[in-house]
């Protein structure tokens, strides 16, 4: 008889943003059949991964960036994955006027939206002393704002009078201090703050609220451009609790369970899917400095 896998094993993934050679389905393959979610920065990293897992379990998507190439490339390749429907449009999360379109064309495609994955973001590595007031308002403006700007039209446009869920992309930063993050960190606090705020005010209107928060996850924007590979020569890994970092598809299989019915009873809550990594993980104060310093030598 073959060996069960641990309980800490990750499911197969791919670090580009391609879709899975093969997938072992954990739940049922019609989990979110005739459902379509709309998803913000969806062209890569673990919003394209939230997508072919929520496209595999019967889903249709809308996939939105700044980036119309990279949706457009994105969509080709979930379809031809998937099977399933996928329309890539272009909108930037600042500009409610661009959201209000998407989600316009995506009615008129598909007649419904039954999910919001608010995904898109922007970080760097920065001192608090070195951050431009405007670098540290452009953060804000596309976590923090672009949350709410995506939840508010959606809750008027459709989940208001039909019932939805929300899931915000958020993280582990304004749990303690962390060197370097003090504009990511505050936008996610804020956002962890709305996740409470509207899943209380937009309950009645069967609207479901909560928020998913990464730790290191491998193949990712952030991983790449927040010190990843620093951090495993460092031996960095070895400070999480589960003794390595995360990987995209298992935070998909995180977002379809707050997404699903599975979740059918959790709303203004955050899944922290970690590793464990936000409670152990030390600042490494002098070396991320050094990181910090390197980036911008090579910026120049």
């Amino acid at each position: 008889m073959s060996a069960l896998p641990t309980a800490v094993q990750p499911p197969e993934d791919v670090e580009s943003d391609d879709c899975l050679l093969s997938y072992n389905y954990l739940y049922s393959p019609t989990l979110l059949q005739g459902r379509v979610a709309f998803i913000t920065g969806g062209g890569s990293g673990i919003g394209f991964r939230i997508a072919e897992i929520f496209m595999r379990h019967g889903c249709d998507t809308v996939i939105v960036s700044r980036n119309l190439q990279r949706v457009t490339q994105a969509a080709e390749k979930l379809r031809a994955a998937t099977g399933r429907h996928c329309l890539a449009l272009n909108a930037d999360v600042r500009q409610p006027q661009t959201l209000i379109d998407a989600v316009e064309e995506s009615l008129k495609t598909f007649s419904r939206i039954d999910i919001l994955v608010n995904n898109a973001a922007g970080n760097f590595l920065c001192p608090a002393s070195n951050l431009s007031f405007n670098a540290f308002k452009s953060v804000l403006d596309i976590d923090t704002m672009g949350t709410f700007n995506a939840s508010k039209i959606l809750f008027e446009r459709y989940f208001r009078d039909h019932g939805g869920v929300i899931l915000n992309i958020t993280a582990t930063l304004s749990y303690k201090g962390n060197v370097l993050q003090v504009h990511a960190g505050s936008a996610k606090a804020a956002i962890d703050a709305m996740t409470k705020h509207l899943a209380v005010e937009w309950g009645p209107s069967k609207v479901r609220v909560n928020s998913l928060a990464p730790g290191p996850i491998v193949g990712t924007e952030g991983m790449r451009r927040l010190g990843g590979a620093a951090a495993e020569a460092m031996g960095f890994w070895n400070t999480i609790p589960l003794q390595r970092p995360g990987n995209k598809t298992e935070m998909a299989h995180g977002a379809l369970f707050l997404v699903s019915p599975l979740g059918s009873y959790v709303t203004g809550t955050t899944l922290v899917m970690d590793g464990g990594s936000w409670m152990t993980s030390p600042n490494h104060f002098a070396t991320t400095l050094d990181l910090w310093s390197s980036e911008m030598k090579k910026s120049k």
